[in-house]
C-alpha cells in the first residue's frame, strides 16, 4: 500500500517528533483524594506527556455533578481506560507518533486459533459457528493474511449448515436463519472460487428469502421470527451478492399483499426506523443503536447511490449529529446508544457509517468525523496484550471484537469514494461502484506499519471478493 508519508526509516524517533510540543517538565502530579495529600508518581516519557496534553485538550469542559449508575459507572470505564491512552501498559513498540504499533503477528495468531477447536464449554455457541468463521477470516483478510487454505473448510462446514429449503442455520441441522445466512454468505465469498459459488443453492436461497419480505417492506430474521432492520441489510447483502432476481418468488407470503419485488416498500420502511434523536433503530418507534444505523445505511447504500437513497429517505442531519455523539470523550472511540460506554466494536458499527454518510452529502466537505481520536483508541486502548483485539482494556479478546476493531481502523486509514461511472450493471448494483482514493494523508497516529488493507464499506468483506462473487454469478444463466 502507497500513502503519503515519508519512509519509516527516514523519521526521527518518536521522542524527537514529539520535543518540539512539550515542555521542560517530566514529573506529573496525580490529584490527591485530599487536599493534604501529594503523590509524585515519577518520572514520565515525552510520549506519555503528549499523550496527556492531547486527552486534556479534548476532555468534555462541562461536567455534571449529579451522580447517577451510568455516570459511576462511566467514570469506572475512564479509570480502566486512561492509563492504556496516556501511556503504554503493554509494552508494545511504539510508532513514529508515539503510539503502540498495530501487532499484526500476535492478531492473526488469535485469529487463526479462533479458527480452530473449542473445549466443550463452548457448545453453546454452536449457533454462532457462521459468525465465528466471519470474523475470524475477514480479521485475517484485513491484516493481510491469505485466507485460501481455509477454502476447502469453509465449503464443507456451509455445505452441511446450508437448510434444504434454502438458507443457512447455525450449524448442521439447525433452521436456517437470515443473521447466519449472511455470514455464511460473506465467509463462501471471502474464500471465493468456483467450488466455493456452485456450494449455494441459489434457487432455494431465493425462496427463503421470499419467505422473510414483508408487506410493509421490511425482512423478517428468520420464519416468523422478528421484523428488523438487520434484516433488510442482510437480505440485500445477500441479493446482491448472489445477483438473485428482484421478483419474488411465487410462494412468497407477500404477494398475497399486493407485493411483487424484493424491494418493494422497503426504502419508506427503513426510513421509518430513523429515530426522533437522528439515530437508526431496529424497528420504528425503537431506540437509535450503532449497529442498526449501520445496517440501515447499508441497506440503503445497496439499493442505491448513496446521495440518492440516504436524502430520500432520512434526515441526514440529524443522523450526521447523532452519529457524531457517539464518539466518546477524551476516550475517542465509540459507543453504540446515548448514555453508554465506549467499545470497540463500535469502531466499525458506528465508525464504518461515515464513508456511506459522507458519499450521501449533498455538497462536497471535508471529512465528517475524528479518524485519528477513533485509531488512538483502537492502537493503544483495544490490543490485547497477546493477541487479539477487544472491546475495551479489561475485557478478554474474542473474533468478534477483533474483526470490528480492525475494519474501524481500516476506516480511519483509507479513503473509500462512490463513484457513479464504476463497476457493475444490474439490479442492486451500487455496491460495486466504491473505489479507494488512497491512504487518508492527514493522520497523526499510525504510520506505515499499522497500515491494514481496505474493507468494503457496505458489505464489510475484501474489495475483490465481493466484486468477483457479482461477476461470476452475473455470467450465469438462470440458478
Amino acid at each position: 500500500m502507497t500513502g503519503s508519508r515519508p519512509e519509516s526509516s527516514q523519521d526521527p524517533s518518536p521522542s524527537s517528533r514529539l520535543e518540539e510540543i512539550l515542555d521542560d517538565k517530566l514529573r506529573v502530579e496525580e490529584l490527591p483524594d485530599s487536599d493534604d495529600d501529594y503523590e509524585d508518581v515519577g518520572t514520565v516519557t515525552k510520549e506519555e506527556q503528549a499523550n496527556m496534553a492531547y486527552l486534556e485538550s479534548v476532555k468534555i469542559p462541562i461536567v455534571d455533578k449529579l451522580k447517577t449508575d451510568s455516570s459511576e459507572v462511566q467514570d469506572e470505564t475512564l479509570e480502566v481506560v486512561m492509563p492504556f491512552l496516556e501511556g503504554n501498559p503493554n509494552d508494545f513498540p511504539l510508532n513514529i507518533f508515539g503510539i503502540p504499533h498495530l501487532q499484526k503477528e500476535k492478531h492473526v495468531k488469535f485469529l487463526k486459533k479462533a479458527l480452530g477447536d473449542y473445549p466443550p464449554p463452548f457448545a453453546m455457541m454452536d449457533a454462532s459457528r457462521p459468525w465465528l468463521v466471519y470474523w475470524s477470516l475477514q480479521g485475517l483478510s484485513a491484516l493481510g493474511y491469505d485466507i485460501s487454505e481455509y477454502r476447502e473448510r469453509v465449503i464443507h462446514t456451509f455445505s452441511l449448515a446450508q437448510y434444504p429449503a434454502g438458507g443457512y442455520g447455525g450449524s448442521y441441522g439447525h433452521l436456517p436463519h437470515l443473521a447466519a445466512t449472511y455470514a455464511a454468505v460473506l465467509s463462501i465469498v471471502m474464500v471465493g472460487g468456483e467450488k466455493a459459488y456452485t456450494s449455494i443453492n441459489r434457487k432455494s436461497l431465493w425462496h427463503f428469502l421470499g419467505q422473510l419480505k414483508q408487506p410493509d417492506g421490511g425482512f423478517n430474521m428468520t420464519t416468523g421470527g422478528e421484523e428488523d432492520i438487520r434484516g433488510a441489510y442482510c437480505a440485500l447483502v445477500v441479493l446482491s451478492l448472489f445477483n438473485l432476481p428482484m421478483e419474488l418468488p411465487p410462494d412468497a407470503p407477500a404477494r398475497t399483499q399486493g407485493l411483487t419485488t424484493f424491494l418493494d416498500n422497503l426504502g419508506p420502511w427503513i426510513g421509518r426506523c430513523q429515530a426522533f434523536d437522528g439515530g437508526i433503530s431496529a424497528a420504528p418507534g425503537n431506540e437509535a443503536h450503532g449497529a442498526y444505523a449501520f445496517c440501515g445505511l447499508g441497506a440503503l447504500a445497496i439499493l442505491g447511490p448513496p446521495r440518492e437513497t440516504l436524502n430520500a429517505y432520512l434526515d441526514v442531519p440529524r443522523l450526521v449529529h447523532w452519529l457524531s455523539a457517539r464518539q466518546c470523550a477524551p476516550e475517542g472511540g465509540y459507543n453504540g446508544r446515548t448514555n453508554k460506554l465506549v467499545d470497540g466494536c463500535y469502531s466499525h458499527w458506528v465508525g464504518g457509517c461515515w464513508a456511506i454518510v459522507e458519499a450521501g452529502a449533498t455538497s462536497e466537505r471535508q471529512s465528517l468525523w475524528n479518524r485519528d481520536a477513533l485509531a488512538r483508541y483502537v492502537l493503544s486502548a483495544a490490543q490485547f496484550s497477546k493477541g487479539g483485539l477487544v472491546d475495551k482494556p479489561g475485557k478478554r479478546p474474542d473474533a468478534y471484537h477483533s474483526c470490528y476493531n480492525l475494519a474501524g481502523l481500516s476506516a480511519t486509514q483509507h479513503v473509500y469514494v462512490y463513484d457513479d461511472g464504476a463497476g457493475v450493471k444490474g439490479d442492486l448494483d451500487a455496491p460495486y461502484r466504491w473505489r479507494t482514493a488512497g491512504v487518508y494523508p492527514e493522520s497523526r497516529i499510525w504510520d506505515e506499519e499499522d497500515e491494514i488493507n481496505e474493507v468494503h464499506p457496505v458489505f464489510v468483506i475484501p474489495f475483490k471478493a465481493a466484486r468477483e462473487s457479482r461477476e461470476y454469478f452475473e455470467g450465469r444463466q438462470g440458478f
